[in-house]
């Protein structure tokens, strides 16, 4: 695994032989190790903000970034009673989510067959709810207007850098979870346009982006209306764009110093 680029061969061979049941299932995973597959897919779970997130070829898998996302999240909204999980993947956004809150209504949501039927082993623990389909067009209808959060963790890959990711993301996880466009934001763009319709007053959409395409995000979520601001950080490699519904406002634009 030292010679195949494994960066960190000691401690996932540790994770592999804990996971193989015998000698021919550890060959076929040291394999496919080897061969690229990212070591998540290798295991069949992710870690995330401590719960070990089921995930499988054909899905992405989650970054240890976002869970800077979630952490500005439950920051914003501690008391909140209704989360989304949109473009949801696994479903380790909403999950982890629902941990730290307790008693919530989740929802999550993805256009992809394969992520829809992960998230669902991984938001059963916490009752939550899976929904096939475009962006807000797979949620129930009921939940316009009272959405606490709304974590939207979009593709923001441009089109023509695809070609420019590590192999393990490029090779191996959706093309619809990486692709974000000409300049990445196309998903985000609709997604801010669409979220006032949805969030309750003083709740919050909060999307990862790029550091280079922070300001250009900022400004999309400020064109709908929402109050914005940019939370950073550096140790993490993490840009999540943050905004906020404004009671009794549907339109114009804001900005959280």
């Amino acid at each position: 695994m030292r010679d195949a680029g494994c960066v960190f061969a000691e401690d996932e061979a540790r994770l592999i032989l804990a996971a193989a049941r015998d000698a021919d299932e550890l060959a076929d995973l040291v394999g496919r190790r080897v061969g690229g597959q990212p070591l998540e897919l290798v295991l069949g779970w992710a870690q995330f903000r401590g719960l070990r997130i089921s995930v499988e070829p054909g899905v992405f898998v989650p970054r240890r970034r976002t869970e800077f996302l979630v952490e500005q999240a439950l920051a914003q909204v501690p008391d909140a009673s209704v989360v989304v999980d949109l473009c949801c993947g696994s479903g380790a956004v909403g999950a982890a989510l629902a941990t730290a809150l307790g008693s919530v209504e989740l929802h999550a949501a993805d256009i992809d067959p394969a992520a829809v039927r992960c998230a669902r082993r991984n938001v059963a623990a916490v009752g939550g709810h899976v929904h096939a389909g475009d962006l807000f067009e797979a949620l129930p209808d009921r939940l316009r207007g009272r959405v606490d959060i709304l974590a939207a963790n979009v593709p923001y890959v441009p089109t023509g850098e695809i070609g420019l990711l590590p192999a393990e993301a490029r090779d191996h996880e959706p093309r619809v979870a990486l692709d974000g466009g000409m300049d990445g934001l196309d998903v985000l763009r609709r997604v801010a346009a669409e979220a006032p319709r949805w969030l309750a007053p003083g709740g919050c959409l909060l999307v990862e982006t790029s550091e280079r395409q922070a300001r250009t995000a900022v400004a999309a979520f400020s064109r709908a209306g929402l109050e914005t601001r940019l939370a950073v950080s550096e140790e993490m490699y993490a840009d999540v764009v943050i905004g906020v519904a404004r009671q009794g406002l549907s339109g114009g634009s804001g900005r959280m110093e």
